[in-house]
């Protein structure tokens, strides 16, 4: 079997109660446990604690935001995690959105493509132990050296939908992460990076067999993220934009009501995984068979209690 990740935290399970959960995701087939970044736990403490539940496992990050931290303290928390799980740790990183960047966290959202390009530049420098002093088109590093760099390196991974970034990735990174897409739009992505290359993506999973409640949560969250601009070119690209366009128009006009419900059928189905686990466990699989390396599977709530969600979508 490849790999077969999971997100963490679950919705609604505080950090300290994930202990038992991660310590059986090895044996049950589980290759990997992501973090994401937004207004719950930050990226880096969940993976501090999995790399001491359960010291088989690969962490990444999916993703730390390349403007919410300075250049060295994210090269700082990478080295940790990498200190903590030796050779298992992968640190993804992207531009992540203008209200977490700007809104929360009062940053600029500026020249987004350069930034992550001289972030990774930096971070290859830095987490090999070299002093670093270099003026990047975006900011200025003067005399930078980690006390403790990792060995070794952890790999650097980058979030990248369209082929711009996906190129960036191919040339200056480790693998993509990439979401909110279909296992028929995986041939696309992987043109852009080729073979060899690895191809992670989160994937929406809602483990229930009643479709309308699978479908209305996939409704919210579809007009929630695919309103945002770098997912709506994203889809654009993927073919969707004028199937979305009723969506999109409804949204402008501030009637949310009316986007959700214009959403088809069929795109909520092609992008959220809902069924039995074993109808959700064969379509997650439909991905790989398509050409994704590591899928990461994001558990939406349906009621129960997401624990056992994650034991049920353990592979076969």
């Amino acid at each position: 079997m490849g790999r077969w990740g999971i997100t963490l935290p679950l919705t609604g399970v505080p950090l300290a109660e994930h202990r038992e959960l991660v310590k059986e995701l090895p044996d049950a087939g589980y290759t990997d446990v992501w973090t994401a970044e937004t207004a719950g736990t930050d990226a880096f403490t969940p993976l501090a604690l999995a790399a001491e539940w359960a010291p088989r496992l690969r962490l990444g990050t999916a993703i730390a935001p390349v403007y919410t931290r300075g250049p060295g303290l994210l090269a700082m928390t990478a080295a940790t995690i990498a200190e903590l799980a030796p050779d298992r740790f992968v640190l993804g990183i992207g531009t992540s959105s203008p209200v977490i960047v700007t809104n929360w966290n009062s940053q600029e959202f500026t020249e987004p493509f350069a930034r992550t390009r001289d972030t990774v530049r930096f971070l290859r420098s830095a987490l090999a132990g070299e002093k670093v002093s270099q003026k990047y088109p975006t900011f200025e590093i003067s005399k930078f050296k980690l006390e403790r760099p990792p060995q070794p390196p952890p790999k650097i991974m980058l979030a990248a939908l369209r082929p711009g970034m996906l190129k960036l990735a191919r040339k200056q990174a480790d693998g993509a992460i990439t979401n909110w897409l279909a296992p028929s739009d995986v041939p696309k992505i992987r043109a852009e990076v080729g073979p060899d290359f690895e191809l992670v993506a989160r994937i929406f999973v809602c483990p229930t067999e009643d479709v309308a409640a699978a479908r209305g949560l996939g409704r919210l969250l579809i007009s929630s993220y695919l309103t945002v601009p770098v997912y709506a070119a994203f889809h654009d690209w993927l073919g969707r934009g004028e199937i979305l366009k009723p969506m999109h128009d409804a949204w402008a006009a501030g009637d949310r009501a009316t986007a959700n419900q214009v959403i088809p059928d069929e795109v909520v189905d092609d992008l959220i995984v809902h069924g039995s686990p074993q109808q959700c466990r064969e379509r997650v699989a439909e991905y790989v068979a398509a050409g994704l390396d590591t899928p990461v599977i994001n558990v939406l709530p349906t009621g129960d209690d997401p624990r056992e969600a994650v034991r049920a979508l353990a592979p076969e």
